[in-house]
């Protein structure tokens, strides 16, 4: 058992339920709508709210959302969402950039033109200890990102500062990963040399691989597979993806996977109506109503399913 933060408070893990560890409720640059974007926050808070009890009703008890700074997140307008769902969301605290880090820490910290202990780490810890902003609402994980380009410093400043903070209070740590540079190898090592402990792990987007020997290899050195981007056939179909889990869970890894669509109530990244064509199975209800009967149609089992979703969830943080 352990306490997990929610958006309205603090529960036991053992009230997570059914748990999607790769959700967003909004992917959304605030700079760029405040200039730039017809935003009606009514509307978007009401499709939001609207979006999350379809998935409570198809069986899913809790979303870890994963935005952080770089994708826009903005706890009070997800605190109006969750006070009109039972849906658990589960917030984080970290860094996305695939390259830099912003210009806000580029003059700041050891070694650098104003020497001082590392802002990242200063600022993940207070969110998760005290609370994000004024909100009262505490990171419960930390999130950070090493894709195409690599670990560049950017991205390597940032995976330490999140692989020190997780060190500090035992919050795990979900990364975006890019499976096809195999980069879930790095942060494995980058954060294991911070003291993160691999079980307390998820490799983000694993699941857009079917390479079983690079996906076996994360798994045998302990941290947990995010096989989370359920819908996006633009990188790898559904059969394919499920076909990917059905030869994991042969092998012995069902210990080491965790489910999720990557799928957000709004992004700003695309037209919605366009998202919708060209994805149309990337919403929050692919894997309820599509992956799980095409699971257990292949000779995944119920107990199988039930590890994926609620034990493996409920292990990262305890």
């Amino acid at each position: 058992m352990a306490t997990v933060q929610t958006v309205k408070g603090p529960i036991d893990s053992s009230e997570l339920g059914w748990t999607l560890v790769h959700e967003h409720v909004f992917v959304l640059g605030e700079e760029y709508r405040l200039n730039y974007e017809d935003w009606d926050e009514e509307q978007k808070v009401a499709d939001a709210i609207r979006d999350l009890n379809d998935l409570k009703a198809a069986g899913i008890d809790t979303i870890f959302d994963p935005t952080v700074l770089g994708l826009g997140r903005y706890i009070p307008r997800i605190q109006k969402v969750a006070a009109e769902t039972d849906l658990n969301i589960v917030v984080a605290t970290g860094l996305y950039t695939y390259n830099d880090v912003p210009h806000q820490f580029e003059h700041r910290g050891p070694g650098l033109l104003f020497d001082q202990p590392e802002p990242l780490v200063e600022m993940f810890l207070k969110d998760i200890n005290e609370g994000i902003a004024d909100t009262g609402v505490k990171a419960a994980f930390l999130k950070c990102v090493i894709e195409e380009p690599g670990l560049t410093p950017g991205v390597e400043r940032v995976m330490r500062a999140v692989g020190q903070t997780s060190s500090q209070t035992g919050a795990p740590v979900t990364v975006h990963t890019n499976p096809h540079t195999r980069s879930g190898l790095v942060a494995q090592k980058v954060l294991g040399e911070e003291g993160v402990d691999p079980a307390k792990i998820v490799l983000g987007h694993s699941g857009d691989s079917d390479d079983i020997d690079y996906l076996s290899e994360l798994a045998e050195n302990g941290s947990l597979l995010g096989m989370d981007r359920f819908g996006l056939d633009v990188y790898l179909s559904t059969e394919k993806r499920v076909d990917t889990i059905v030869e994991l869970v042969r092998r012995g890894y069902v210990e080491k996977i965790t489910l999720a669509h990557d799928a957000s109530c709004f992004i700003d990244y695309f037209d919605p109506k366009a998202k919708a064509e060209v994805q149309p199975n990337w919403n929050f209800r692919h894997i309820p109503e599509d992956v799980l009967p095409m699971l257990l149609e292949k000779g995944v089992s119920e107990d199988d399913i039930d590890t994926m979703l609620v034990k493996n969830p409920r292990r990262y943080f305890e």
